[in-house]
């Protein structure tokens, strides 16, 4: 793949994606695609085939991410320090350039997502991710808790998006919730913590 053909998929992704979120995945077409990106559709085809071809191309970028942030914890000690190094990490993995649009689509387009396969790969590297970080001996309570600490990071910044508040209070707010959380050791750990002393 040539830099400029590269270059063009990137932007093919990009703008699908404003308008997957704009207006909803079901609701765009790969005309209005093509439109605002300034081509034809048959321009448009040549890198792409169909919705679903383009969301499956920046589905696949966050699903190696994820892989490798669940490779990162996987090397280090299980428990709080690690979930809260963890958490700060993926803070700003969401936050950077169009990641946290992907994440909005995420949430905003469920129902389209149940029927792509791709849609699938992310639930389950997200439920591999909420094991991983929450150790192999995490009772359910503490599996939810460490769930939530990775949620809240997604979901905080759009409940609280008609607060009247500044884009970094909501980030803020999220991530001291996500740490508060992601802090909690589980009952394993602190029978390990109370057997070393």
């Amino acid at each position: 793949m040539t830099e400029r053909t590269g270059d063009t998929r990137e932007r093919i992704k990009e703008v699908a994606l404003e308008l997957f979120s704009e207006q909803g995945y079901e609701q765009t077409s790969l005309r209005e695609i093509a439109e605002r990106l300034g081509v034809t559709k048959a321009a448009l085809y040549y890198h792409f085939k169909s919705k679903e071809e383009i969301v499956r191309a920046f589905v696949e970028d966050r699903v190696g991410q994820l892989a490798e942030l669940i490779e990162w914890v996987k090397s280090q000690p299980p428990g709080p320090q690690t979930r809260t190094a963890f958490l700060q990490r993926y803070a700003a993995s969401i936050d950077i350039g169009k990641q946290h649009s992907i994440m909005r689509f995420f949430q905003e387009n469920q129902p389209a997502l149940k029927s792509m396969e791709i849609g699938e790969r992310m639930r389950e590297r997200m439920l591999d991710l909420v094991e991983v970080l929450a150790g192999p001996d995490a009772d359910p309570v503490s599996k939810l808790r460490t769930a939530f600490s990775v949620f809240v990071l997604h979901g905080g910044p759009f409940l609280l998006r008609d607060s009247g508040i500044t884009d970094e209070q909501r980030r803020s707010a999220a991530m001291q919730l996500a740490l508060e959380l992601a802090g909690h050791p589980t009952p394993a750990e602190q029978r390990a913590e109370g057997a070393t002393r």
